[in-house]
């Protein structure tokens, strides 16, 4: 038997985009279990990250007149 830890699947923020139960398992699948895991979980993470940038983007405006964009 497997002594390998489940995969821990983490809650979603607001609007996070997160693996479904079924790509996660392709994942572990065809690649093993544990670089399988660490593939979705690095996957959600990145997924967390944009999505706080976008939470906190600003928009830039210049200010020096003649400048070109």
């Amino acid at each position: 038997m497997n002594s390998m830890p489940a995969p821990t699947i983490r809650k979603k923020a607001s609007s996070a985009k997160s693996l479904s139960y079924s790509a996660r398992k392709a994942l572990m699948v065809h690649i093993g279990e544990k670089p399988g895991a660490e593939i979705a979980d690095l996957i959600q993470e990145m997924a967390l990250e944009i999505e706080e940038l976008r939470r906190t983007k600003v928009s830039i405006t210049r200010i020096v007149p003649g400048e070109p964009r």
